[in-house]
């Protein structure tokens, strides 16, 4: 079949869009481990370089600007080389910072490879495009939810795990300072591993690669840029993105510290509780996908627009309570609650973003990704003050929550390019048939 599926069939791996679907969220689940291996190993590397709040705060921000440049460039390449060669690259070339962090013995040479580790970041733009361009534009907004909420968990799988492999470390006789360099030694191997599985088994579309079909590059690029900086639904989403995507990673990058920190937890408990908001994304994300398919259904994109802005509004009033939060018993329920909403709004933004303009789907996924990176970034700011608590940072973040919640709502996603969707549904329907 050389068509895109109507069906997310997960148990599947009879086709090559099932099959693709599952190594890029599998992938990007990797990728997590490298890009945030360090987070939950911050309080020892913060002694062991004696970092201030402020150099923390830098290294935050590093780890997710880079990732800005990179997903608006990557996007663009899906477009013209091609998914499958843009991740395998992406893989081999970020594996090279992630095994040679542990040559940091400063703050400016870690600070650096904090920044180069980020780019691969941009990982997640691949995976939505290749999720896109696999399914039919009924279930679009789904299987990009699923796959980017199943790659989203690596996130707090990495927070979990990154502790006890340290631990395994130190119990083999290393000290601290050697035990976090060697354990990154595991997410680089990783990207390795799954930079093989991308380029051996998926494919750029349902009919084959990009080079495999004699496809005319030029003639699918032919989407001027210009349409896609030009439409304010485009910023919109990115708009949306920064707040749910940008306090996703923020959060991935804080959360250990914070609860170390203000609740004089351990380490390992702090990676653990860390880890338990990545771990939401097993359904929380595809949730909001679901949700947002089955809203636009009957009301189209407009109603997918004002789902999204419910979602990311009540976040926002979830992010107020955390920060708030005087016990670790009321940190952790807030926590829960907003991570939920945080989630499901990823989801539903990503379920708008294929539909946007067809003719340019990798750039308007890079922009709407570089959104999420730059709201990353922008809180990381809030992060390293030294007169602002971690507990006001997130308080701050949650009126910004509400104002970019009221912006989407007020933006009109709904126009008549829904009836070229429906069109083309109806004819890939047609052609599975035949």
């Amino acid at each position: 079949m050389n068509t895109p599926l109507t069906k997310l069939k997960i148990f599947s791996l009879d086709s090559v869009q099932m099959r693709t679907f599952h190594i890029t969220w599998v992938t990007f689940f990797m990728c997590f481990f490298g890009w945030f291996g360090l987070a939950p190993l911050m309080p020892t590397i913060r002694e062991d370089l004696g970092l201030s709040k402020s150099q923390v705060g830098n290294t935050l921000i590093a780890a997710v600007s880079a990732t800005i440049i990179a997903r608006l460039f990557i996007g663009r390449l899906c477009d013209t080389w091609g998914p499958r060669k843009t991740y395998t690259a992406l893989l081999v070339l970020c594996s090279i910072p992630v095994f040679l962090v542990g040559l940091s013995h400063s703050y400016e040479t870690f600070l650096l490879f904090r920044l180069a580790i980020g780019v691969i970041g941009a990982s997640f733009v691949i995976t939505q495009f290749h999720t896109s361009v696999m399914f039919a534009p009924n279930i679009k907004g789904t299987a990009n939810a699923v796959a980017g909420g199943w790659g989203n968990l690596g996130g707090g799988i990495t927070n979990m795990l990154m502790p006890v492999i340290f631990a395994t470390i130190v119990g083999w006789g290393y000290s601290a300072s050697e035990a976090w360099r060697l354990a990154m030694i595991v997410p680089g191997t990783l990207l390795l591993i799954s930079a093989f599985l991308y380029f051996k088994f998926t494919k750029d579309t349902p009919a084959g690669n990009f080079d495999e079909i004699e496809r005319n590059q030029k003639k699918k690029a032919k989407g001027k840029a210009r349409e896609v900086l030009t439409d304010w639904r485009v910023w919109a989403l990115a708009i949306s993105y920064s707040i749910c995507f940008g306090m996703e990673i923020t959060f991935d990058n804080v959360a250990a510290l914070h609860f170390v920190d203000n609740f004089g937890v351990s380490q390992k408990t702090g990676g653990l509780l860390a880890g338990l908001f990545g771990f939401m994304n097993l359904f929380a994300r595809a949730l909001g996908g679901i949700v947002a398919d089955a809203v636009g259904k009957r009301g189209g994109l407009g109603s997918k627009g004002v789902l999204l802005a419910v979602f990311i509004i009540i976040e926002g009033i979830g992010l107020y309570f955390f920060g708030a939060s005087a016990t670790i018993g009321m940190a952790i329920t807030s926590m829960v609650f907003f991570a939920l909403f945080l989630k499901m709004a990823n989801g539903a933004t990503y379920a708008l973003t294929p539909f946007i303009n067809e003719k340019n789907v990798g750039l308007v996924a890079g922009i709407v990704g570089a959104g999420g990176n730059i709201g990353g970034m922008l809180m990381g700011f809030l992060f390293k003050f030294e007169d602002i608590t971690y507990a006001q940072a997130f308080q701050y973040i949650s009126y910004a929550a509400i104002v970019a919640g009221l912006i989407v709502a007020f933006t009109k996603f709904g126009l008549k390019q829904e009836e070229d969707i429906v069109t083309e549904l109806e004819l890939a329907t047609e052609l599975i048939r035949k």
